[in-house]
């Protein structure tokens, strides 16, 4: 399956290199650009990529607000978002992920990690890198409040089970089901079955979602 990908960055030479990048790929093919927010809106409601790549910071419209927009419940087709930003600590990555995205990378993260962030995306998963991710989670979330605190965000959750809190923690750390279930000494399939009972449990959207409430409720622990 040939993955279509949306670039919305407000820079040339950005979308040039990210375009040179994904193209090299023989399962990605990128359908359309985008130099400002509205333009990526619509561009996206109009071409239905698989995955959109959405800068944070644009004219007209930010990328959160894209973000919103096409994550949105009332949204008519479905539709990846990886966000993307310049800065280790941007203030717009935390409610990015809180809407929805299924990941950022951050744009000197290099040609590998953009093209994992695109077929992690479709495949469900999200891109949750020990190097970049995890320590942007650990600031964005306040680590320190210990073991079961409520999130900042939620006053209330159902409660895991307890191997449902070693497998957030670990979705948190940036394993993927196959590590877990290395680690764990259980089947990717249970591993599965035990983090769409998260999800579901969290009420998030996807492993972003679930690693940024683990994060924020003490169970990751690297």
């Amino acid at each position: 399956m040939t993955i279509r990908v949306l670039i919305a960055d407000d820079q040339e030479m950005v979308r040039r290199g990210l375009r040179r990048i994904l193209e090299g790929q023989p399962d990605i093919e990128v359908i359309g650009e985008a130099a400002n927010g509205v333009d990526a809106l619509e561009t996206a409601r109009r071409l239905r990529p698989d995955v959109a790549l959405v800068d944070v910071r644009m004219p007209r419209m930010d990328g959160l607000e894209v973000t919103r927009q096409l994550l949105a419940p009332t949204a008519k087709f479905q539709v990846k978002v990886v966000v993307v930003t310049t800065f280790d600590l941007d203030e717009y990555v935390y409610p990015a992920l809180r809407y929805g995205a299924s990941g950022f990378l951050l744009k000197r993260s290099g040609p590998t990690l953009l093209v994992e962030a695109v077929r992690a995306a479709v495949a469900g998963d999200s891109l949750i890198s020990p190097s970049v991710t995890v320590r942007l989670l650990r600031h964005v979330t306040g680590v320190g409040r210990g073991p079961g605190a409520a999130p900042a965000s939620e006053a209330r959750v159902e409660p895991l089970t307890k191997r449902e809190i070693e497998i957030a923690g670990k979705v948190a750390e940036g394993l993927t089901n196959a590590d877990i279930a290395t680690e764990m000494f259980i089947s990717p399939g249970t591993v599965k079955t035990h983090v769409a009972s998260i999800q579901r449990k969290f009420g998030v959207r996807n492993r972003v979602g679930i690693a940024v409430r683990a994060w924020e409720m003490g169970y990751a622990t690297k």
